[in-house]
Parts: structure tokens; C-alpha cells; sequence
């Protein structure tokens, strides 16, 4: 009969010594046998009613031929997929990449700071690739590996593999000071007169207006745009959804395109609509071609492509209207580097500059840096949230 894994067995040699062993869950396609051996039956016995226990308590037992890869490999398939969302799920599939490669083939339970610190070092000094020097990794972007790396070996961890988790020995990366790009007033102002008679203003005003994110505007729905504007759901591409955790919400769109919640409830924002951007959508929605999908913003197709036809109405791809903005700023004469995103940092400065509390702009925003409730409850609330929109308003030249 086949032993389940755990089980174990005792056993005695030809030369007198007895055996204890048991057999572990695989490493990748490798074997993991944990084996221990004594002179004194007893004392097999004892540690064999130890390791069981311990296999029962946590489902795998440390062995000395588990190596940081065979884990990562283990934490991303069994861990990983199943908590995060399809989005974190791809960064830290590419994290988990510099760990296989700097320290990928050493053992796990000998991991230590120095383990921690060859992966840090290898992507600040990264290899070439088919001759090419390649650039070092971003300050961010260590820290970012140094968080992935945190959480895999605390899992390795409570799962009894290590007995210490080594990235708590070494500091995080310090993240490098950059001077944040926003767009001035009159700088906004001019995106706004540039493509006045554009269909993108409505875009541009929109984002604006309203301080929100890339995949927020692009997959707002006309239903969800009323006396507010409900920013309950955003645009992602996901390109698998089946490595999706059990709760996330999602709607399909067309192809890899999705409906999904932000990450957190607290990030389902509504905010008053108000003018000048309530005659802006008006009109837009008077105008503006009709879709399947329901969406506020969608573009024609320029030319056929798979199975997209030319001229058919399709959603605005993320990846889109990233490589659109910086021709926006060109056209709008504006040289410095604003990133897309940096236009929430405009409203931000914006509404400070209107006399806005920080609370409210954080609400606007959805912004997560205080411990508060940010739900639309009150309309107490509901009348401090317009305030702010009309003062924003105002302070980009439009009567209140």
C-alpha cells in the first residue's frame, strides 16, 4: 500500500542502525524525502511522532534539498494566484525572477541576510543580456522586490520551512527623491482650449476635473453618471483571468479587456458632478457615438486588426492613451515630463490651492494615506464633496 505523504516509515539496516523517513511534498519535479537515522529504535519513533505532527501543524516539513526556487515556484502556484489580483499577480511573477536568479538554486533554510542582500545587489549591478549592459532597477522598483521577497519568505516561514524570515535582518532599499511633474493652471487650462473642438477635451476634462485614474475614467459607464460621478469600477487588461482569486469581481468587456472593482471598498469613490464638467458630459453624451459596452469614452478604429473591424466603435485600451498623452502635451506646447498619472497630482494641487481640507482631497482623489472612512455616507458630506468641485472648477477660470 502507498504511503501518503507525511506518513513516513521506520526501518533497520543491515548494519544496525534504524531509519526513520518521510516522504514530502514534491519540489517542482523533484523528490523530497526527510531521513534520520539512530541506533535506539526509540529514539526514531520519538522523532518521527514529532515530524508528523509538525507535517500535520503546517503541511510540509524543512528539508535540505528544498531550494529557494523550488519555493518560489511552490508560493507562487499554490500562494501567490490565489490571493492576489490578476494585476499584482504579474508584478510579482517578475520579481520572483531576479530572486530565482540571484539566489535561485541556494537552500532554503540556509537563507539569511546575505540572501536578501545578493538579490538587492544583482539588480543594482544586473547582467547583460546578448551582450547588452542592461540598466539598473529603479529604486521603486527594489523596494518592491524587497516587499515580494518579505512576504515569500514570511510564508516560508509559518509554514515551518525557514525558522526565521531573513529579509527582517536587512533595511529596505531607500527609495530615491524625484521631483513630482504637475501641470500648472494655465497649463491645464491650454489642454483644455487645445482640443476644444476635439473629441478628446471631453477626455482631458474629464481627467482633469475629476483627479481620477487612467483605468477609472476609461471604463466609466454612462449609467454610472448621473448628479455623480460613481467610480466604482475601473478598465484593466487582464491578460488571465483565470489566475484570478476567488473574490475579485470582474465583468468582461471585449477581449482581455475587463470591468473590476478597485482594490479595496474604500477606493469606490463618488463625487458630485458638477459645471463645469456636468455641461461637458452632457454634451459629449449627446454626441458621442453609440457603443455596446455602455462607456462614456470609446474611439473608432483607424484600420482593421484581428478581429476588429475598421471603423467599429471599440473601448479605449490603458496602454492607448498612455502613448497618446505625450503628443497631448506636445500639442499643448507643455515640454516638461508629466506623466499621465501626474495629472492627479494637478487636481491635488489644484483643490490645496482652492482651500480644499486635506480629508475631502483625499476623498476626491481616493487617496489611502489616512485612516479614514472615505464612503459617500452623509449629506453633510455629500455638500462638502460639491463645494470642493465648484472651487476646483473655479480655480481652473469657471464661475462657480
Amino acid at each position: 500500500m502507498t504511503r501518503g505523504k507525511g506518513e513516513g516509515s521506520i526501518f533497520q539496516r543491515a548494519n544496525g542502525l534504524w531509519v526513520g523517513r518521510i516522504e514530502l511534498p514534491r519540489a517542482g519535479k523533484d523528490r523530497r524525502v526527510k531521513e534520520f537515522t539512530s541506533k535506539d529504535k526509540n529514539t526514531v519513533i520519538r522523532k518521527m511522532t514529532a515530524l508528523r505532527k509538525q507535517f500535520e501543524e503546517n503541511g510540509d516539513i524543512p528539508s535540505d534539498k528544498l531550494t529557494i526556487e523550488g519555493w518560489t515556484g511552490y508560493w507562487l502556484r499554490e500562494i501567490a494566484e490565489k490571493r492576489l489580483r490578476p494585476s499584482a499577480f504579474a508584478s510579482v511573477r517578475s520579481h520572483i525572477r531576479w530572486i530565482d536568479l540571484a539566489v535561485g538554486t541556494r537552500r532554503l533554510d540556509k537563507a539569511n541576510a546575505a540572501t536578501v542582500r545578493d538579490v538587492l545587489t544583482l539588480m543594482s549591478n544586473p547582467p547583460d543580456v546578448d551582450g547588452k549592459p542592461q540598466k539598473p532597477a529603479s529604486s521603486t522598483y527594489k523596494r518592491n522586490v524587497y516587499s515580494t521577497m518579505s512576504k515569500v519568505f514570511k510564508d516560508a516561514e509559518r509554514a515551518g520551512r525557514i525558522t526565521r524570515n531573513p529579509v527582517e535582518l536587512v533595511d529596505a532599499p531607500l527609495r530615491n527623491r524625484t521631483s513630482l511633474e504637475a501641470l500648472t493652471p494655465d497649463e491645464a487650462i491650454s489642454v483644455l482650449l487645445k482640443f476644444e473642438q476635439s473629441p478628446d477635451a471631453y477626455l482631458w476634462a474629464t481627467y482633469l476635473l475629476t483627479g481620477a485614474r487612467r483605468g477609472e475614467i476609461l471604463g466609466l459607464e454612462w449609467d454610472r453618471v448621473t448628479d455623480v460621478i460613481d467610480l466604482s469600477w475601473q478598465l484593466q487588461r487582464i491578460s488571465d483571468i483565470d489566475t484570478a482569486p476567488a473574490d475579485y469581481e470582474y465583468r468582461l468587456i471585449r477581449g482581455g479587456l475587463y470591468w473590476t472593482r478597485p482594490k479595496s471598498k474604500a477606493g469606490w469613490r463618488i463625487i458630485p458632478l458638477v459645471d463645469p464638467l456636468k455641461t461637458i458630459l452632457d454634451r459629449w453624451r449627446q454626441i458621442a457615438p453609440p457603443n455596446p459596452y455602455g462607456l462614456v469614452f470609446t474611439r473608432q478604429t483607424v484600420r482593421g486588426h484581428g478581429v476588429t473591424r475598421k471603423g467599429e466603435t471599440v473601448p479605449l485600451d490603458p496602454d492607448y492613451i498612455t502613448r497618446l498623452w505625450p503628443l497631448v502635451r506636445k500639442a499643448a506646447e507643455i515640454d516638461k515630463r508629466v506623466r499621465l498619472h501626474d495629472i492627479r497630482h494637478t487636481t491635488v494641487d489644484l483643490l490645496l490651492a482652492a482651500g480644499v481640507p486635506e480629508d475631502i482631497v483625499q476623498e476626491i482623489v481616493g487617496h489611502s494615506t489616512r485612516a479614514m472612512t472615505r464612503q459617500y455616507k452623509t449629506r453633510g458630506n455629500r455638500e462638502r464633496l460639491t463645494t470642493a468641485m465648484k472651487q476646483l472648477s473655479a480655480s481652473l477660470g469657471y464661475p462657480s
